[in-house]
């Protein structure tokens, strides 16, 4: 077996895993991703080769980042260990501008307190005060810090 059919086997295996976590039958995922359930059933034993939609169709089904999918298949190549979650969060196409900068807000309260501790760099403790758990979760239902 070529390295490229072991790569779309173990993408196919990934993705029934995943699919049972979910609990969800072949059926019902095929319904869910809007592909036939035969063609699933070729992905999942790694036959056929599916596309980038495709894999973002299934993705989106089992609430899986595409990303995910496109890496196990080679599409991508496996992002670098040290990821800046701002960025990522900034990137997010399914939060609104509100919801990115309570989770920006809230990252940097959290990682400002651990720097405090001494557990990473001091850089980022002055950027922002840390948050109360009761004020973290006032910003993310209002959008400001402050306890109402």
């Amino acid at each position: 077996m070529t390295e490229l059919e072991e790569r779309w086997r173990d993408l196919g295996e990934f993705i029934r895993e995943q699919r049972r976590l979910g609990e969800l039958s072949l059926r019902k995922l095929s319904e869910l991703a809007g592909v036939s359930n035969p063609y699933l059933s070729q992905i999942e034993r790694g036959v056929r080769k599916p596309s980038a939609e495709i894999l973002r169709q299934i993705a989106q089904a089992m609430n899986l980042s595409a990303e995910t999918l496109y890496v196990r298949a080679g599409i991508l190549d496996e992002a670098s260990p040290t990821v800046d979650l701002v960025v990522e969060i900034r990137r997010d196409p399914y939060l609104d501008e509100e919801q990115k900068r309570a989770l920006v807000h809230i990252y940097r309260s959290f990682r400002a307190a651990g720097e405090a501790r001494g557990e990473a760099g001091a850089d980022e403790a002055a950027l922002v005060a840390p948050l109360s758990p009761d004020e973290a979760i006032n910003l993310v239902a209002t959008g400001e810090p402050e306890p109402a």
